[in-house]
Order: C-alpha cells, then structure tokens, then sequence
C-alpha cells in the first residue's frame, strides 16, 4: 500500500492492491473518502521488480524540503495573499519552527501588531496613520505566516485554530475603531461609518457561513449556475478576478491600509463600505440563483445549523411552540419582512414607541420563521436578515441619539454580540454543537435583545441611553466570552479551520 513518509516527500510501495480494495470498500460504504492531491509526491503500485526499482527512484528524487514548503501555503487563497504575502512568508515560518516558535506564539503577535496599528491609527496624525498602515500589512503577513507555520511544522491544535479564527475579527474591526478615534480626534465623525463597515463585512460571513452549512451534506446538490462557476474556472484568469472581486481578507486589509496611509478615514470607510456592498450583492445574488435552480434535499443536521446560527432567543421559542399549521415555505420572507418592519421604523421615527411596536411583530414573524425545520432553498437567508436586523436598529437608533457615545457604545455592543455569531459558527464547524441553550437564553436571543433595545431607546434619555448600551455591551461581553474561552480551552473540539474567507 502506498503511502506518505512523515517528511511529507516520499513514499513506501505495496506488493498488492490491498490500498484499492480498502478505498472501494470505504466509498461503498459511504465514507466520504478524501483523495489528495499528490503534486510533486510519489504513490504508486508496482506490479514488478523494475516498477519498483523506478518508484523508489521517483521517491528519492522528491525533494523534500521544498514540498513542506510548497505545502505549507493555501492551495486556495485570494490573488494578494498568494502574489505578495506567501512568495516570502513561507520562509519566515520555517525560520519561526527552526527556533522554536509555536503557530500560536505568531497568532499572538499578530493580534498584538494589528492593536498597535489601531492605536497608531487612533492618534489622528498623518503619521500614525502611515505607521497604522503598515503595520496592518505586517499583522497581515504574520496572520498568513501561522498558518503556514502550523502545516510546515504539523503542529495542529484546537486552540490556534480558535485562536487563528476569532483574532482575524478582532484584528479587524478593533482597527475600525482606532481609525474612528482617529477622526475624532480630526474632529470628524465616523462612528456610524466604522459600525456599518463592521455590520456589512459580519453580514457578509453569515451569509458564506448560513450558505455553506445549508449545502454542506445535501442530495442532488447540482445547479446550471454551478455548472457554469465550473466553466469560468477552467479559464485561468477568471479565477482570479472571482477571488478579488469578493474582497477577501488580504485584497481587503491591503486596501485598507492603503487608504489610511493615504488618505482620510472617512474615504477609508467610503471605499470599504462600498468595495464589501458588491462583494456582498454579487456572491448573494449568486448563491440565490443557485439555490433557486438547483433541486437539493438539505438534511436535519443541515436545519439544525441554520436554527442555531438563527440564534433565537426564549421570546421566539416560546411563541413558536404555539403556532399552529403545516411547514410553511414563506420563512424567509417572513425574516425578511419582520427585518425590514423594525429597521425602516427605527429610521424613520427614531428612539419612540412606535418602534417598539415594531419590534414587537419583528418578534412575532421571527417566531414564525424559525417555527418548523430549516430545509427550504432559501431558508440560509433567514439568519443573515435576523443579523441585519439586530445590528441596523442599534446603529440607527445609537446615530439618533445624538449624544457623544452613543455610536461607540453601540460599536461595542455589536462587536460583544457579532462575537458570539461567529463562535456559534466556529463550534458548528468543529462538530461540537452550537452554543448552550442557557447562553443564548441568558443573553436574550436576536429577537430579544433587538426589542430590549427598542425599549431603552424609547424610555430613557439619550445620554441614558448611551449608558444602558454600554453597561448591556459589557454584559453580553463578559458572558460570552468567559463560556467561549472556558469551551475552547477545555472542551477537547476538534481544530477549526476558518477557512470560510482566505487568509
């Protein structure tokens, strides 16, 4: 049987075809058997003494050393990343593990670069701004060197691959907030622009996120616009122009720190916003179509995931048990007319009881929506109207509030809660179920935070207002992130890879 020496570059040779028998048996038995790319490997069956004499030749002229590499970069990563950042970051992950250093010693200072190039963005001078910029550049190059570094040196674990996830956000939109602090201190306002940038790119990874669970184990998963994205791959340069024109990480933090060396924040933002909208409408518009015209039959897991990155609270679940009546398959318009209800009311009246009533029948087609298993072909919707809801309304009403803090308190309290979105689907990845009940209990579900806040906006003052979003942004923080790193820490999970957006 053929297999892989330790080194990654060589392989022993069989003397029968036991290999073959025990994969047909394997793909008989449904097993989902994975079929590697060999590349530059060897891995064959010699059927006579001098096949086999030619395959140990074949072995020994693999080089080692360059296949670990060459291995150790992402086969699959956006046009920037793979041009600019690999060609050299792969060495410095070998110079890294030839001294020792662990893939999560670089995560950390990744983490620790990106907070200094916020901090430096946050000065508001033309030279913090430039130092911000290029020290976003290198946070991004370390990002790409522990991942390299954990497949160069085979050192997998379930916390780096946490670690490596949920530091890219944080990384992230903490810059959003220096470059605000920034423009502040410029005596220009972009808080709402930073929390939008923040709203739109979380929206943007539930939808890859809802997307992708909802199709991950269906039947007769075949669509012509599928058919087509095959096609247009098959031409070299259209793969590139599909990968950058989504904006991923690394198109997306250069650009970034382009602009903050260069210009203002505000254009910074303007960019952002606008590059990560047609992201957005282009790869929505296409998994629409896709699942409009594709005939799959999704799975009970693939509902159960959908109902858990819904995170409905006990609001939602109570009324659901006593709605009446068959399946329905207006789900996600139900979603989708109880988010656009509460968030065109917040813009239109502002912190007042009429959009707590709102708020109320947001909650009301909430329910209905979540009310039967989660297997229509555009049910993957349904949790990112519910994020867009949540998020749009505490915006809306923290910008009408018109106090100074409201918006950064608002921008604390999306990130406690847009935090605790991504690691429901981190753990859904790893298989190791969603976040507990009573976490989601404790802090409210969507539906419940969204009318509590309706609530506060119409009762209190602004300046009481700006408070109790604050103390709820520290709350919801505190909860969430002592059950995420007490699960990660001591849970055994299996590593997660976010590979749901290159890196």
């Amino acid at each position: 049987m053929a297999r892989e020496n330790s080194a990654g570059g060589g392989t022993a040779v069989a003397v029968d075809h036991l290999a073959d028998r025990v994969v047909a048996a394997l793909d008989a038995d449904d097993a989902g058997v994975h079929h590697p790319e060999l590349g530059s490997l060897v891995a064959v069956v010699p059927a006579d003494p001098q096949a086999r004499n030619e395959a140990r030749q074949a072995v020994a002229a693999v080089d080692d050393e360059a296949v670990r590499l060459k291995s150790a970069v992402k086969s699959r990563d956006g046009f920037f990343t793979t041009y600019c950042i690999s060609p050299y970051s792969r060495y410095i992950a070998r110079w890294c593990a030839r001294r020792g250093l662990t893939p999560n010693q670089v995560t950390t200072a990744s983490l620790i670069t990106a907070l200094i190039a916020a901090a430096c963005a946050a000065t508001g001078t033309r030279g913090g701004f430039v130092a911000a910029g290029v020290l976003l550049i290198a946070s991004f190059v370390l990002d790409c060197t522990d991942g390299q570094l954990a497949r160069y040196s085979l050192q997998y674990s379930t916390l780096g691959a946490w670690l490596d996830a949920t530091f890219d956000r944080a990384k992230e939109y903490a810059y959003y907030a220096g470059l605000a602090l920034g423009a502040a201190r410029g005596g220009d306002d972009v808080w709402a622009l930073a929390l939008g940038a923040m709203i739109l790119q979380t929206c943007r990874h539930v939808v890859d996120f809802s997307f992708n669970e909802a199709n991950h184990d269906a039947t007769a998963n075949t669509s012509p616009t599928a058919a087509l994205s095959g096609k247009l791959d098959s031409v070299g340069w259209t793969v590139w122009v599909r990968r950058m024109i989504v904006l991923p990480i690394g198109e997306r933090w250069a650009m970034i720190a382009v602009l903050t060396a260069l210009t203002t924040p505000r254009i910074t933002f303007y960019a952002l916003l606008i590059g990560c909208a047609f992201a957005a409408t282009y790869t929505t518009a296409g998994r629409v179509l896709r699942s409009l015209t594709r005939k799959a039959r999704r799975t009970d897991r693939a509902a159960k995931a959908l109902a858990d990155l819904a995170d409905s609270g006990p609001l939602a679940e109570l009324i659901a048990r006593y709605l009446p009546g068959p399946v329905r398959r207006t789900a996600p318009l139900s979603a989708a007319a109880g988010a656009i209800a509460v968030v065109l009311a917040a813009w239109l009246w502002g912190p007042a009881w009429q959009v707590v009533l709102l708020a109320g029948l947001y909650v009301l087609l909430s329910a209905e929506a979540v009310s039967h298993p989660l297997k229509g072909a555009l049910d993957w919707l349904i949790p990112p109207f519910f994020r867009a809801a949540e998020y749009c309304t505490v915006l809306i009403l923290a910008a009408q509030a018109d106090v100074n803090g409201a918006l950064p308190a608002a921008f604390g309290l999306v990130a406690a809660v847009a935090y605790h979105h991504y690691d429901t689907v981190y753990r859904i990845r790893g298989n190791a179920g969603a976040s507990p009940a009573w976490l989601v209990r404790a802090i409210g579900g969507h539906e419940g935070r969204t009318l509590l806040v309706t609530v506060l906006a119409a009762v209190l003052t602004a300046s009481q207002f700006t408070v109790a979003l604050t103390v709820l942004a520290v709350a919801v923080a505190l909860v969430v992130l002592f059950e995420s790193i007490r699960f990660w820490v001591s849970s055994g999970a299996p590593a997660v890879h976010d590979e749901g957006e290159p890196a």
